[in-house]
């Protein structure tokens, strides 16, 4: 299982195993890894599941959607490596993946 870490505004970090197939926020959401509201449920439709990933990562992660562009558009704390937790398919390709967490989402 690719393992995930998850790293709170305070440097907190939640390591958990991920399963293949699942996304980077229902990992979160399964191992009680705070900071990931999901509100919407993972339609893309809400970006309280808003994560920054390591910049070392995107060439992994890939880029959003259009759809996943245009919720992230409505965030004020969005920068250049901001994703949707939701729109981040698990894979095999994402062992050790390191993403952190926005403040105002705790």
């Amino acid at each position: 299982m690719p393992k995930i870490t998850y790293i709170e505004h305070d440097g907190t970090e939640h390591q958990v195993d991920a399963e293949v197939g699942t996304t980077v926020m229902n990992a979160a959401l399964d191992n009680l890894v705070p900071g990931i509201d999901a509100d919407c449920g993972g339609e893309c439709s809400c970006a309280t599941c808003h994560v920054m990933v390591d910049k070392s990562w995107m060439p992994k992660v890939g880029k959003p959607s259009e759809a996943e562009e245009s919720m992230l558009d409505l965030n004020p704390e969005r920068v250049e490596n901001s994703r949707l937790s939701c729109q981040i398919p698990v894979t095999d390709e994402l062992d050790g993946l390191v993403v952190n967490l926005p403040e105002f989402q705790f």
